[in-house]
C-alpha cells in the first residue's frame, strides 16, 4: 500500500469511526399506544429533531391497552393512553418490577359522529344507550323518531372501536355507564380515523372518536347528560373546561419518575411549544398557552 493509498484509507476509516461513534450517542425513545394521540406524537416526535439531534423518537400506535402491555413487559420508555390504567394492569406491572408513572399531556373531546345528511343535532346518555348499550331499544332511526335521507333500511349502524382501545373503554364508561355493555353486532374499528371515515361514507351509520378526526364531511352530536337539559357542543375549549359530558384527559406513562432523555423529552412536550403542537392537532392543551 503506498502512501496516497494510506492516507485515503485512514480518512475512510476516521470517517466510519465518527459515524459509528454519532450513531452509538443517538438515544432512542420508544413511545407506543394510543391511535387517538398517534398523530400527534408523531408530530411531537418530527419537531423534537430539530430541538435536539441526538434523540430520535420511535412512536407506534396499536391502542392504549396495546402500549401498556408494552410499559407492563418493559419494552417501551413510554406507553401513550386515552384512559387511565386499570389497577389490575397496575397490579400486573408492579409484579413484573415495572413502576407505572401516569403524566396528563392534554385533553381531548370525544365526540359522537353522524352522516352529514342527518337531521340529528343533539343527543342525550339516554339516547346513546338506546343506540349504543347491549339492550337498548334504538335499532332503526325510525326508533328515535328519524329519517336520515340515504338511509334506505333505516337500521342504525353502530360504528365502534376495538377493545383494546382507549377510546373504547372511556365511552363505554362514559356514555354506557360502569356497567354498561356495547350491544352486539358493533362494526368494530382499528383506529380512530376509521370509525369517522366510515360514518362519513354511510348514511346509516353513528360512531365516536376523538375531536382531533373530525372534518367538513360529518357532523358532530350536541350532547347532554339528561334528555330535555341544554347539551354541549364538543370542542377543544370544552374539551378544556370539561364542561362537554364526555371530555377526557389524555395520558403519557413511564416505569417510574422519568429521568435523562425521556424526562427532558415529556419536559418540552408540556412546554408552550409541545402543548400548542397538541393544540393545532385538535386537542385541549393542560395548561393556557401562547402560540404563534
Amino acid at each position: 500500500m503506498n502512501k496516497k493509498q494510506l492516507t485515503i484509507y485512514s480518512l475512510f476509516a476516521l470517517s466510519i469511526s465518527m459515524i459509528s461513534a454519532q450513531v452509538q450517542a443517538r438515544t432512542v425513545i420508544q413511545n407506543k399506544g394510543s391511535d387517538t394521540l398517534v398523530n400527534v406524537a408523531q408530530a411531537w416526535a418530527e419537531e423534537y429533531r430539530n430541538i435536539d439531534k441526538n434523540v430520535a423518537v420511535a412512536v407506534s400506535g396499536g391502542g392504549s391497552g396495546t402500549g401498556i402491555a408494552a410499559l407492563i413487559n418493559g419494552t417501551v420508555d413510554i406507553a401513550n393512553a386515552s384512559r387511565a390504567m386499570k389497577q389490575k394492569e397496575i397490579d400486573r406491572a408492579k409484579k413484573k418490577g415495572q413502576n407505572p408513572i401516569q403524566h396528563i399531556v392534554g385533553y381531548d373531546a370525544l365526540a359522537v359522529f353522524l352522516h352529514h345528511n342527518s337531521p340529528i343535532n343533539e343527543l342525550s346518555f339516554e339516547q346513546l344507550k338506546e343506540i349504543f348499550g347491549r339492550g337498548g331499544k334504538a335499532t332503526k332511526w325510525s326508533d328515535l323518531d328519524v329519517t336520515v335521507p340515504g338511509c334506505k333500511q333505516d337500521k342504525i349502524v353502530v360504528v365502534s372501536r376495538q377493545n383494546n382501545s382507549g377510546t373504547y373503554a372511556y365511552f363505554k364508561k362514559a356514555a354506557l355507564g360502569k356497567k354498561g355493555k356495547f350491544r352486539q353486532g358493533t362494526l368494530d374499528m382499528h383506529g380512530s380515523k376509521d370509525v369517522v371515515d366510515l360514518v362519513e361514507k354511510t348514511p346509516c351509520a353513528i360512531g365516536y372518536s376523538g375531536l382531533a378526526y373530525a372534518n367538513e364531511h360529518v357532523k358532530m352530536a350536541c350532547i347532554s347528560k339528561k334528555t330535555g337539559d341544554a347539551c354541549v357542543n364538543p370542542s377543544v375549549a370544552t374539551a378544556s373546561d370539561r364542561s362537554y359530558p364526555i371530555a377526557r384527559p389524555l395520558f403519557m406513562y413511564t416505569n417510574g419518575e422519568p429521568a435523562g432523555e425521556t424526562k427532558k423529552y415529556l419536559d418540552w412536550i408540556l412546554s408552550d411549544k409541545g402543548q400548542c403542537i397538541l393544540l393545532k392537532k385538535g386537542y385541549a392543551p393542560v395548561k393556557d398557552v401562547k402560540c404563534d
